[in-house]
């Protein structure tokens, strides 16, 4: 079962700007306001998809001010997205070399490391992105390091308790409790997932995967009234996707 991909958005705390050129003056405080100006240039021309412009401009922007922080880290996101990543390592290490506690940078790092299998690693960046205290979203830092957590089979207790770190500071986070459906449903506590799917649904429209979820969960349970209409919204609100297609040739619980 496909479940939602990690979150990677950028902790980028600079001001909407214009798209206008930059220029280099000579002064060192003037290379560090020009340096600024071209990181918000860039974070601009990624956010629209002009990956090649926003690498123009934060390259400029590292060279201009080597220790400005967003500028590595919004490379480091660039690269990653390129699938570069050799680079996309370096400017994340570079970041954190200037800004060794920013809780979008750890965040975001440990999405790479996860992505390289680098479990452990990202584990360990996405707790200290969730305890850093200018964090103003620990709990998706908490549900990041459950999902990566899960791909490593060996202790499938610890996800479930980062799951639970994030729903105790968001009861709605619609991501843990997503996750603990699946927690519960692959341990066979069917009344369990039943009601983690139940809050999910009440804070989020439901993604085709999860509304599977529920038709298998019902069936287990042995309501077929109940599994009938996750059939039906799945089929209505899906009815292209895959999971759709899987779920019904197989006909498996």
């Amino acid at each position: 079962m496909k479940l939602r991909t990690l979150v990677a958005a950028a902790s980028l705390a600079l001001a909407a700007c214009t798209t206008t050129e930059v220029q280099q003056p000579g002064a060192k405080a003037d290379l560090k306001e020009a340096a600024s100006l071209n990181t918000q240039l860039g974070i601009d021309y990624m956010r629209s998809g002009q990956m090649d412009l926003a690498l123009e401009k934060l390259k400029r922007a590292v060279e201009q001010d080597p220790d400005l922080a967003v500028a590595h880290s919004t490379l480091a996101l660039i690269y990653q997205r390129k699938g570069d990543t050799e680079l996309a390592e370096e400017h994340y290490r570079d970041a954190l070399d200037i800004n060794k506690n920013d809780p979008g940078t750890l965040n975001n790092f440990g999405v790479f490391l996860c992505g390289q299998g680098k479990i452990e690693d990202a584990e360990e960046a996405f707790v200290k992105a969730a305890k850093s205290t200018d964090n103003t979203v620990p709990a998706d830092a908490w549900a990041n390091a459950g999902v990566c957590v899960r791909r490593d089979k060996k202790n499938p207790g610890r996800a479930e308790e980062y799951f639970r770190q994030a729903l105790a500071l968001n009861p709605r986070h619609s991501n843990a409790l997503a996750q603990m459906a699946v927690v519960c449903f692959e341990r066979k506590d069917y009344l369990r997932a039943r009601a983690f799917l139940s809050r999910y649904e009440a804070v989020t429209k439901p993604s085709p995967e999860m509304l599977a979820l529920g038709v298998r969960n019902e069936r287990q349970l042995g309501d077929q009234a109940a599994a009938r209409s996750y059939e039906r919204r799945l089929r209505s609100d899906y009815p292209d996707a895959q999971v759709t297609y899987d779920l019904f040739k197989s006909g498996k619980p």
